[in-house]
């Protein structure tokens, strides 16, 4: 079946993905099964998306009841799924973020974002981090470092720049009267799960406070408890204008905000930030489900908990191969850096059952969903330690 699956979506769909050959085709908590019937442990989980566990049954039955509902609401009529959604997603925000404007998707949440910002300062400037990764439509994209991704699609919009992450001077030199926004991930994902120096985050918060200067946090990797609080930012005590929001928050669906304070969110005009989809009653139902569901069993507990365990783990794998640089992350947001190309050994734990994910080249980056078990981390760690002493051993 992967064969016949494989050639069609080869032969009709774009190619957008670098993919693996493994069709995918149900899964249940941290577990999914390809077309073949094999069963994986999913370190991955759609990139940090199946936060509660791939088809969560509160998830699944909040969205059957929906379905047989109402599938489409415009954002132009009122809706019950979308009322209850929004309450519960502006209670769990940080204290001031009153109002959500909802999106689709993470980049659109970060598209959201920018255009707030401006709209509310009358400046153009925006300063984002070097390393980061916000998106891959024209206004996320202009705040992603990696050139890469930037190059074939110039000019991007003008009025960006980059500070080094981590680095208060840095920002500060390039901050000013004119400056609409700084961008930045409290953890940086896709640049391999950078934890900023303590103290970092409170003099980004300052720098911005003496520009006049409003702080966009993008927490739609770190968000949700993933790193072992409700959002990432709190390990640091920094609250910020604009927050972002998308991958887990659905269930599995897509959905995504951009909260904001009601003063910055007031500034936006009836009409002049709408989407088609965006609030759809479905992916709201499944909204509501997931952020009940993380409330009422204390995920980013469960998350700092297992997360501790799962880092210890690849620590000591660390520690017995001399591949491995270095272990690094926060609650269930973890990365473990190699010196060589991790493509091979990234289809050896394929092979083995263990389905991990990564940030460029050389790191495997873990984002598990937050109800994993132990005897599931186990193994996963078992493997990931059996493919970098394959590795070393040259068996690739």
């Amino acid at each position: 079946m992967i064969e016949q699956i494989r050639g069609l979506e080869d032969a009709y769909e774009a190619h957008a993905f670098n993919k693996f050959p493994i069709a995918i085709m149900r899964g249940k908590g941290s577990l999914v099964w390809d077309s073949e019937g094999k069963e994986y442990i999913d370190l991955m989980s759609g990139i940090g998306v199946a936060l509660v566990g791939h088809c969560n049954d509160s998830v699944i039955e909040a969205v059957r009841e929906q379905s047989g509902k109402l599938l489409t609401c415009h954002g132009s009529y009122y809706n019950d799924a979308r009322a209850g959604f929004v309450e519960r997603l502006v209670k769990a925000a940080p204290r001031g973020l009153g109002k959500a404007l909802l999106t689709n998707t993470g980049t659109e949440s970060v598209e959201a974002a920018i255009k707030l910002a401006r709209r509310h300062t009358s400046r153009k400037k925006v300063v984002a981090m070097k390393g980061a990764f916000h998106g891959k439509t024209y206004g996320a994209l202009s705040a992603t470092w990696s050139k890469k991704y930037r190059d074939p699609f110039g000019p991007l919009l003008d009025g960006f720049g980059f500070a080094e992450y981590g680095d208060a001077r840095s920002l500060e030199s390039m901050v000013d009267g004119d400056t609409a926004a700084v961008i930045a991930e409290p953890v940086q994902g896709e640049s391999g799960v950078v934890v900023p120096p303590e103290g970092y985050l409170k003099e980004v918060r300052e720098i911005c406070d003496r520009n006049g200067t409003l702080l966009i946090l993008d927490e739609i990797q770190s968000g949700l408890g993933r790193t072992g609080k409700m959002w990432a930012s709190e390990h640091w005590g920094v609250v910020p204008d604009i927050m972002t929001v998308s991958k887990g928050l659905g269930g599995g669906l897509p959905i995504g905000a951009a909260l904001a304070t009601d003063e910055v969110a007031g500034s936006l005009k009836g009409g002049e930030h709408t989407s088609t989809f965006a609030g759809n009653p479905l992916s709201c139902a499944a909204g509501s489900a997931t952020l009940d569901y993380i409330a009422k069993n204390d995920l980013p507990s469960r998350a700092k908990e297992k997360g501790d365990v799962l880092k210890a783990g690849l620590s000591k794998v660390a520690s017995a191969h001399r591949l491995v640089k270095e272990v690094r992350g926060l609650g269930l947001m973890l990365a473990l850096q190699t010196r060589v190309d991790i493509h091979s050994m990234l289809l050896s734990a394929q092979a083995k059952g263990v389905i991990t994910a990564y940030s460029g080249r050389d790191t495997f980056r873990f984002l598990p969903p937050l109800v994993i078990e132990d005897a599931q981390m186990a193994r996963g760690l078992e493997v990931v330690d059996g493919v970098i002493g394959e590795a070393e051993a040259g068996r690739f």
